[in-house]
């Protein structure tokens, strides 16, 4: 007999809502979880509309939490409010939840739910031939009938079971830190989509201003590795200029944390094998168009949980497959489109179209809010899937044409 029916190796959003749906099912779930307990996790702590669905999935309480109702875009002198559309799959309405308090309230959740976590902890798959029978610490074993990687794209778990990022697709890169500022209970996400570097180069990425509403904002930067001269772009340069940018109409004070970097992987190069399947960041489920990933993390960890209570036999293959229909063409669409604007004047060109009129302007909220998918009806999922094909012909040209990173 086993030890579990499921390990998760991770302890985010991913690896919790995996272990919540199925300890709810009455599936016996481990979480192991190499950091300390209450640990915090750099991020952008801006949850779409879509995550608020999967959170309201998982019956997770949002009493407290600050609601966020819709998207400020600024392109240069242009500017836009745009409520999150109501009436359809998801709430009309988002939020900012730091990563410590969110992260820290799923892990609760889970145990409540009785799956048992593992603190402190770094375990690594353990294999029987091709197939992965559980983990490994140090000198332990446990046993799981599958095991679910939920720890990100780098590191030795992802070395192990092959799920590292792509070399050859884009990917992002991101710093954020917390000032103060009077605007903190703003119920606007803002994005600063014309960024540029200390030498004016344009920036296929965005600034953002997301407020907590507990005195603090979450002020950061991503870049897409499309961009020209990507490989000495400076974040913490970056992070400055946007900082000296905003803090007149912010009001902002200096930062309360030195400023932290991270990757945003937005490729695996697989996301199932023999007794395990990658979830999150792990599988690579990041949306190229505005680095978000935590809805994607909190449905993935679900479905995943929701199949294996089903018919564990074939859990690891269905999820592979509904998870390729869900997501793949609308990440692969996206990932194409970062190669376009990594070009400065076609960047410049794009951002003009973005905010242009209502029209791109709603379809903009809807790409940058994770609102869309291959799945979605309507004018937004027919532009998605014109969109695809037609970067589908020109991706050999894009590649080759591609800005220089150097």
């Amino acid at each position: 007999m086993t030890d579990f029916d499921i390990i998760v190796i991770g302890g985010g959003p991913a690896g919790a809502a995996t272990a919540i749906q199925a300890a709810r099912g009455g599936a016996r779930v481990a979480i192991f979880e190499k950091a300390s307990e209450g640990r915090d996790k750099v991020c952008g702590d801006g949850l779409t509309p879509r995550a608020i669905a999967a959170l309201q999935d998982l019956d997770i309480n949002l009493d407290g939490v600050h609601k966020i109702t819709g998207l400020r875009m600024i392109a240069g002198k242009t500017r836009r409010e745009l409520k999150w559309p109501g009436g359809g799959s998801f709430p009309s309405y988002g939020a900012v939840w730091t990563r410590k308090e969110l992260d820290s309230h799923l892990l609760e959740s889970a145990t409540q739910a009785g799956a048992k976590i593992f603190y402190e902890t770094e375990a690594l798959p353990n294999f029987s031939g091709e197939r992965v029978t559980g983990v490994t610490s140090g000198s332990d074993t446990w046993s799981a009938e599958l095991v679910v990687a939920a720890s990100g794209a780098p590191g030795k778990v992802a070395r192990m079971l092959g799920t590292e990022r792509k070399t050859d697709e884009p990917y992002g890169i991101a710093i954020r830190t917390y000032v103060e500022s009077p605007r903190h209970a703003d119920e606007y996400l803002e994005a600063s989509l014309a960024m540029r570097d200390s030498n004016g180069t344009p920036i296929p990425g965005y600034g953002w201003m997301f407020p907590t509403g507990n005195g603090t904002v979450n002020l950061g930067v991503g870049a897409l590795s499309t961009m020209k001269g990507f490989r000495k772009l400076n974040l913490n340069t970056l992070c400055d200029i946007y900082r000296d940018l905003i803090a007149d109409e912010w009001e902002v004070g200096p930062y309360l944390e030195k400023p932290r970097a991270w990757r945003l992987p937005m490729t695996a190069q697989k996301r199932h094998g023999l007794g395990w399947v990658a979830v999150g960041d792990a599988a690579g489920l990041i949306n190229p168009m505005n680095g978000e990933g935590i809805d994607y993390s909190l449905e993935s960890g679900m479905l995943i949980s929701d199949l294996f209570l089903q018919n564990p036999s074939t859990a690891t293959t269905e999820y592979d497959r509904i998870i390729g229909e869900r997501f793949d063409g609308f990440l692969r669409t996206g990932r194409r489109f970062s190669y376009l604007i990594g070009h400065p004047l076609i960047l410049r060109s794009g951002l003009r179209v973005a905010v242009a009129n209502q029209f791109m302007a709603n379809m903009t909220l809807q790409v940058m809010g994770n609102l869309v998918d291959n799945s979605t009806p309507g004018a937004a999922g027919r532009v998605l899937r014109i969109a695809d094909k037609a970067l589908a012909t020109a991706d050999p040209i894009l590649r080759k044409t591609r800005a220089k990173q150097n």
